[in-house]
């Protein structure tokens, strides 16, 4: 009980240091030409207070004190600590505490790396953040406070899901939300520089930063989901289009789009106007998935929560800084000094900005297919799910000329250039295509759309290659990015393309096949665990007279008392092997999944190689023109 205490009262000074941080804000906005360091004195108490009043809840997980609310409705005492800790934030509760923490550590963050900037552009940035972050202590303490009490004390909790006790999704959260909060500081950053027509350069390199932490964060946070994903929940894929991993995706596609701007807007001091509209946009998606997913209103796998009231806080919230938002960028936002006639068709800004205008296709995409079940729903009272169909048939025919202009624009030079002495793109992209064609035709799938778009990401693959030999380390954090985009596609078509899956209903000693493999059911095993029963099959899978064993596994836990199914999956560097089991009838009876599924270890690894590129230019001190 005493580290709840802690942890509220921490929150509650932590909402109150606001005030003065505001008040010395304001004042020294007017009156000195230098920061008062008051300013990032008192920003630092409400980041330590936050942090207490994080870690109370993680103590009072620790403890198993269920005197708290969130602690008896998210833990048990037979959980393990690892996850009593990552407990802390697999609630509605805790996860938004972590937010505020992060909010606070930024905001700090940004105080401290903006030396140099000028004065009333940091003081600007400072207000806005509080705003926010003052809307998120509200929040918590009015409607979703993680320190509530229970009388009488229950003796023991309700426990977590046990599909959200894994390793990949217990760091996952706290990753995904450096980047949504990242979006908070590109957001307040951006509103700063448009009041005092600061936007520059200058101010474009150093919002990079932010904007490059936040990308690299949020790429790996997609990465874990969908890696838990894959092995935790018994599909053998990796995205399902599911409305919370489309939520996840929508920032993501603004936030490529907006540091290839930025990129532009340091290079000629044009697109600003692009620049400030998808930094808004960035953070508006971010807040709307905190929204969509705390409402309950998604039919989706991932909500755990399920309360409107919550949600319409936030939207109404989000609503009011929107308002804000928008009538500072058509007060104060100053066009641009050049057009759009200063754009010469064969040049890097051109294919950057085709690009740009591709991504933000994609996120209309995404966004019709996320919202559209909910408006229905709220008009007809119709429920309805959108699948991969929907989304595959419209973006793939536009990925292909997405991925063409983004092979050819780093072979183009900044303002004007042209395609002279560059045969070899020609070349290369033959060649891609006559590889694509002989690794499509013996396939029974679309000959033409197939061809084509391999191809495509294959000129983006030699391209890049070629780039690495030719430039070296000239660009080479693009190269790397570029590549590992280019990488990813291929992994994802060949992944499509061959896999292959059997399923059949099978108790001990019997056996299945078809015409590539057989599967044999061994033997089942049953064990007693600290939380959960624990059975444990033995399979052999014969493909071409050799033979695998696998061992897929039931838990049935005790509390909550729910039964998962654990994948067991042989992975090699071509071929993954998952097999997945579920109890039929009386434990007699299972029904076997068994899939080959090949390139995806190269999907993580391609992911990987996206971040590194991210993380290369954001710690890389020149960058190259």
């Amino acid at each position: 009980m005493i580290y709840s205490s802690i942890g509220y009262y921490s929150l509650i000074l932590g909402l109150v240091i606001s005030f003065p941080v505001f008040f010395f804000s304001i004042k020294n906005f007017r009156n000195e030409e230098v920061l008062d360091y008051k300013i990032i004195t008192f920003s630092f108490i409400q980041l330590f207070l936050v942090v207490i009043s994080f870690f109370g809840l993680v103590f009072s997980f620790v403890y198993s004190d269920f005197s708290n609310e969130t602690v008896f409705n998210n833990s048990h005492t037979t959980k393990p600590l690892f996850y009593k800790i990552s407990g802390t934030w697999g609630n509605h509760e805790g996860s938004l505490l972590l937010w505020l923490v992060v909010l606070t550590l930024f905001i700090f963050l940004f105080l401290i790396r903006s030396k140099g900037l000028l004065k009333k552009y940091r003081i600007l940035t400072v207000l806005f953040q509080q705003i926010i972050i003052i809307g998120f202590f509200v929040f918590l303490i009015k409607s979703s406070s993680p320190f509530n009490y229970i009388f009488p004390i229950p003796s023991e909790g309700l426990g977590l899901n046990p599909i959200l006790q894994d390793p990949a999704l217990a760091i996952h959260p706290p990753i995904l939300y450096l980047g949504y909060v990242g979006s908070s500081i590109i957001f307040s950053s951006v509103l700063a520089a448009t009041t005092l027509n600061y936007i520059s350069k200058n101010w474009a390199t150093h919002i990079k930063s932010w904007v490059l932490a936040s990308w690299i964060f949020l790429t790996l946070g997609i990465m874990l989901g969908s890696i838990w994903a894959y092995y935790e929940l018994g599909w053998g894929g990796f995205w399902f289009w599911d409305p919370v991993e489309n939520v996840s995706l929508m920032p993501w596609l603004v936030l490529t789009t907006l540091l290839h701007c930025i990129l532009i807007l340091e290079k000629r001091s044009i697109l600003s106007s692009w620049v400030i509209i998808l930094s808004i946009t960035t953070f508006t998606l971010s807040m709307c998935g905190t929204f969509l997913v705390r409402s309950g209103i998604l039919n989706s796998i991932h909500t755990f929560a399920n309360d409107p009231e919550r949600g319409l806080f936030i939207l109404t919230f989000l609503f009011i800084l929107i308002l804000i938002s928008l009538f500072i960028f058509l007060v104060f936002h100053k066009s641009d000094n050049q057009n759009s006639s200063s754009f010469f068709f064969f040049s890097k800004e051109t294919s950057i900005l085709i690009n740009n205008w591709f991504m933000m296709y994609f996120l209309s995409v995404v966004l019709i297919g996320t919202v559209y079940p909910i408006f229905l729903d709220v008009i007809t009272s119709q429920k309805i799910s959108i699948g991969p169909p929907f989304y595959h048939k419209l973006i793939i025919p536009f990925l292909i000329p997405f991925l063409i202009f983004m092979a050819i624009g780093p072979q183009l030079k900044w303002i004007k250039s042209g395609l002279e002495g560059k045969v070899y793109l020609a070349v290369i992209f033959i060649i891609s295509l006559l590889i694509s064609f002989f690794i499509v035709k013996n396939t029974n799938t679309n000959f033409l759309v197939n061809t084509i778009l391999i191809g495509s990401a294959f000129f983006l693959f030699f391209t890049t290659i070629r780039d690495f030999f030719l430039k070296k380390l000239k660009g080479i954090q693009q190269n790397i990015a570029h590549f590992g985009f280019s990488l990813l596609i291929l992994s994802i078509l060949f992944n499509n393309i061959f896999s292959s899956e059997l399923i059949a209903n099978l108790k001990v000693g019997e056996s299945t096949k078809n015409d590539r493999f057989e599967i044999i059911f061994n033997k089942l095993e049953k064990f007693e665990e600290k939380n959960y029963i624990l059975f444990k099959g033995n399979f052999s899978i014969i493909e071409n007279e050799i033979e695998d064993r696998l061992e897929p596994e039931l838990r049935i836990y005790n509390q909550p008392n729910i039964i998962t199914s654990e994948a067991d999956i042989k992975t090699s560097l071509l071929t993954d092997k998952f097999i997945t089991m579920n109890i039929v009838h009386n434990e007699e009876y299972f029904n076997i999944r068994y899939q080959v599924k090949p390139f995806m270890i190269w999907i993580w690894i391609s992911i990987l190689l996206i971040s590194l590129g991210g993380l290369i230019s954001l710690f890389k001190k020149k960058y190259e023109k």
